[in-house]
């Protein structure tokens, strides 16, 4: 086999990023475990066929042993003792990483799946960022001349990388012409040129786990960190992950998760709008039970919302693992203190609850709301590093509770269907143009919430959906004539006729494809925009 890349142009620092031993690297990782990548993917298919078909899910009996079973994780190393406020976002451009760097969070996630656009240029340039990172050497130089480094007057944010999904390629490397697997190659390149360093400073190498939907695709994990620490060199359990619970079916296999991980694991997140987005996803053809109301109205305390975030922190905290809450979407806007006041409400209120439930921390996308995040931890925790020790053995799921999304309250609106395609088409576009997330109405629009906003629109043409404020079904003729309305409104909204000609008329053709195409569900919006990216 031979592993070379083909850059569609010229990025800066794609030689030290790039090198001969790095991609072979990679390479080792591509040959040794992607036939057994696959193999879990194809079995994603049948098992989600399967519970669309039965409107069911069930907690695994073959791991009822490991689920009543006697163990924990390893102990979390001083690094990552405390998590109170985590920092999410891409680790390019470099004015956003260092602004993470410096946020004083206890934790950045630097993000290259749901929020980095895997273009070319962003692939290079964040891999070439960690790197600096990791030597605290990250420094940018703006057009205009403004100069941003790391502060030195404040303890830098623990750095926890997430690789993109099992499902993602990366195209512009190839094994004998073939793309190689995204996550591979972003946890592959970090760790080579990362780890050693990383393990000399007691800061890693941490890694958060996208998309899991099983517990076998954490154990391929586990395999992939054990072969890397022995490779380089590095004692075997440096590597920490932390598993995003944001699939369904990882929601009733959590113990698992952590079981097949426990010498390298660290703690289960509750990634929220991905995990309503797999909701969706998993049972859109089975049945009216299943129809969400309009996305703005499903919050963390919804019934089923309730059970999913409880069991987390239950699970987590029997195996003495950390639970990390959910993320804080919305964006303060300075020039409308009005709306802000009131959003930054809401954010206290859902960290004051997770604080409360015993999460030992929690996620926001902006760095004004770290300190709002970081009060309402130490107002529960204290001086103490994490809760670890509350064991919530008052917490009682079923899996009828997880499943119970009828129960949900909630309208869907004619409204919702064109903010849903607003949405939908806007961030693929903006996703086109080489950026993984964008404020829209003071929210962090994510790759997440984008396919929540097509998945919802598919699913409601397919069950026929009445909306309440107009009292229409909605149809694929409906849904035809509203996206050409958003489109044009978002025409008028953007203003500048060459960037919606380049990147918003190919997105509103992916999301139309996405929603009208009743015969094929796309897994990932992700995929087909992937084709043109550059």
């Amino acid at each position: 086999m031979s592993i070379t890349y083909s850059a569609p142009y010229d990025v800066p620092g794609t030689d030290a990023v790039l090198t001969e031993e790095a991609l072979a690297f990679v390479e080792e990782l591509h040959v040794r475990f992607a036939d057994t990548r696959n193999e879990l993917l194809n079995a994603r298919e049948t098992a989600q066929a399967e519970a669309a078909a039965s409107g069911r899910l069930d907690f695994p009996e073959e791991t009822q042993q490991v689920r009543e079973g006697d163990w924990r994780v390893a102990e979390a190393p001083a690094s990552l003792q405390d998590r109170r406020v985590e920092i999410t976002g891409p680790p390019a451009p470099a004015k956003m990483a260092i602004n993470a760097l410096n946020s004083g969070a206890k934790v950045w996630l630097a993000c290259l799946e749901d929020a980095l656009s895997p273009s070319w240029r962003n692939l290079v340039e964040a891999q070439k960022n960690l790197h600096d990172a990791a030597r605290r050497t990250l420094s940018f130089t703006s057009p205009e001349g403004k100069e941003y480094s790391l502060r030195e007057d404040v303890q830098l944010p623990t750095v926890v990388v997430r690789p993109r999904g099992w499902h993602l390629p990366e195209k512009n490397i190839t094994i004998d012409g073939q793309p190689t697997i995204g996550s591979l190659v972003d946890f592959g390149l970090h760790f080579f040129h990362n780890a050693k360093v990383l393990h000399e400073q007691g800061e890693g190498p941490f890694y958060y786990l996208a998309k899991l939907e099983h517990y076998r695709e954490a154990r391929l994990w586990n395999e992939v960190f054990s072969f890397a620490e022995e490779r380089l060199g590095i004692p075997h359990g440096t590597v920490r992950a932390t598993v995003l619970i944001e699939t369904i079916p990882a929601a009733f296999q959590m113990e698992e998760i952590l079981y097949e991980l426990r010498e390298h694991a660290s703690g289960l997140n509750a990634g929220r709008w991905d995990y309503l987005f797999s909701i969706i996803k998993y049972f859109r053809a089975s049945g009216e039970q299943f129809v969400l109301p309009d996305r703005a109205q499903v919050g963390m305390t919804q019934p089923f919302m309730r059970a999913y975030t409880e069991l987390l922190v239950k699970t987590c905290h029997k195996r003495e693992a950390f639970a990390i809450g959910g993320m804080a979407a919305f964006i303060p806007n300075r020039r409308d203190p009005e709306v802000t006041q009131k959003a930054i409400e809401k954010v206290r209120e859902d960290k004051s609850r997770e604080a409360n439930d015993g999460y030992d921390g929690s996620w926001v996308a902006h760095p004004d709301l770290v300190e709002l995040c970081a009060e309402e931890f130490t107002k529960v925790l204290g001086e103490k590093p994490n809760q670890v020790d509350r064991k919530r053995d008052d917490v009682s799921v079923t899996a009828s509770d997880l499943l119970n999304i009828g129960a949900a309250e909630g309208e869907v609106t004619e409204q919702g269907v064109r903010t849903n395609l607003y949405v939908g088409v806007y961030y693929t576009a903006v996703w086109l143009s080489g950026n993984g997330a964008v404020a829209i109405h003071n929210l962090m629009e994510d790759a997440a919430t984008a396919e929540i906003s097509r998945s919802q629109v598919w699913q409601q043409i397919h069950n026929a959906t009445v909306t309440a404020d107009t009292g229409e079904t909605i149809t694929a003729e409906l849904v035809e004539r509203l996206l050409e309305e958003e489109v044009g409104r978002l025409r008028s909204d953007i203003g500048d006729e060459e960037m919606f000609t380049r990147y918003f008329e190919p997105a509103a053709k992916i999301v139309k494809d996405l929603v009208l195409n009743q015969q094929e569900y796309k897994d990932f919006l992700t995929l087909p925009a992937y084709e043109i990216l550059q």
